[in-house]
């Protein structure tokens, strides 16, 4: 037994002994692979991109007139509600008519009284003349009835004139729509008195809102691409309201200022909607968007996937071994987040949109958006128990 518990001891203590040496020069270490650095990924994609022009415009009437009076006078009645459509031709106010009427009656017995003259005068010439074949009458009476006769002709056109005049002045009685639109705020009512062409005021205004027009500004450097792309039929506008994102695609270019804005660099255009449904207002801001043409089969990653490096600009590919690769690309432009590549990059490849800074030539990354980098759609965890 003394003999077992020495053998014990014994072999114990050359174990630890072996165990506290350092290992022999010989010996290879062990190696440690760095930790995968977590980033986060995308998946280029090869798509057709519009070329947008971004602006910011304010919607516009085609068409606003402020309805006013022709004439002094008193308003009778008004034939319509305010926000009320109208058409062309209809009735809104009625003026007292009746000073006009009775102006109207007193011409119209001048115009008789003038013309009775006249119709004498006539008379008294054709007989004259006839004594003057017998020599029966003067020269001199003959020149008097003839100058007499030309007179009141003249006081007839004179007093049909003012007939005319009258007859205009008591229609303008009726104040009628001057285009088909929108009537706004009713400023005069019942009883009140109006003048003539009042430039300080007006009865109501009325706004055509379908058609409807998006005055907006763009660069002076764009002016010539928009051009091309109008004559090439490429050239269409969409707005879009910034409270509500109502947005609307059929805008058609129909005017170009004369002048580009030497303070502001910028030139003024207008695009034409049909409203039909009347979501565009007068006087609401609008995000504009002038389509110029398409970049077709373009190969698009996102812009936080570029990064400036030392010579150019650059990505960084995830392999499909979860490696990086560092390659130099070209932008040619960029679309919202997008960024369009000409070359460097093909439809399908797995780029790294966050988390630059740690990754080196083959560094191992761990993808945080699994699904983006498998082209696997996660499946949710179980439920605990």
């Amino acid at each position: 037994m003394k003999t077992s518990a020495l053998t014990l001891v014994l072999t114990g203590s050359l174990l630890l002994t072996a165990a506290c040496q350092p290992p022999s020069a010989g010996t290879p270490k062990a190696v440690v692979a760095p930790p995968a650095v977590p980033v986060q990924v995308a998946v280029a994609r090869q798509a057709d991109v519009p070329r947008v022009i971004e602006s910011v415009g304010a919607i516009q009437a085609l068409r606003s007139v402020a309805v006013k009076s022709q004439v002094d006078g008193m308003i009778a009645q008004i034939h319509f509600k305010e926000g009320d459509e109208v058409k062309a031709g209809d009735l809104l106010v009625t003026l007292d008519r009746r000073p006009f009427e009775n102006s109207l009656r007193i011409v119209r017995a001048d115009l008789a009284n003038v013309r009775a003259e006249a119709a004498k005068a006539t008379a008294d010439l054709e007989r004259y003349l006839q004594l003057s074949q017998q020599d029966a009458v003067s020269k001199e009476l003959l020149a008097q009835l003839n100058t007499k006769t030309e007179t009141t002709r003249a006081q007839v056109q004179a007093k049909e004139a003012a007939v005319a005049n009258a007859e205009l002045l008591l229609g303008y009685t009726q104040i009628r729509a001057p285009i088909a639109g929108r009537t706004g705020q009713l400023v005069l009512h019942e009883g009140a008195l109006v003048k003539a062409n009042d430039v300080s005021q007006s009865i109501v205004a009325i706004n055509q809102l379908a058609p409807i027009a998006a005055a907006f500004a763009v660069p002076e450097r764009a002016l010539n691409e928009i051009r091309a792309a109008l004559q090439r039929g490429d050239a269409v506008v969409t707005v879009t309201d910034r409270a509500s994102g109502l947005s609307r695609s059929d805008g058609r270019l129909s005017f170009f200022d004369n002048a580009v804005d030497a303070t502001t660099g910028t030139i003024t255009l207008k695009a034409t909607f049909a409203n039909a449904d009347l979501a565009l207002w007068p006087g609401q801001f609008v995000q504009v968007q002038t389509r110029t043409g398409i970049d077709r089969g373009a190969i698009v990653v996102p812009t936080a996937a570029v990064q400036t490096g030392q010579a150019s600009t650059q990505v960084f590919i995830v392999r499909p071994n979860r490696t990086i690769e560092i390659r130099p690309v070209q932008v040619l432009r960029t679309s919202g987040d997008d960024s369009l590549l000409a070359g460097g990059v093909q439809a399908g490849e797995t780029v790294v949109t966050d988390g630059h800074l740690r990754l080196l030539p083959n560094s191992t990354v761990e993808p945080k958006n699994l699904a983006a980098f498998t082209g696997e759609t996660p499946k949710p965890a179980a439920p605990k128990s």
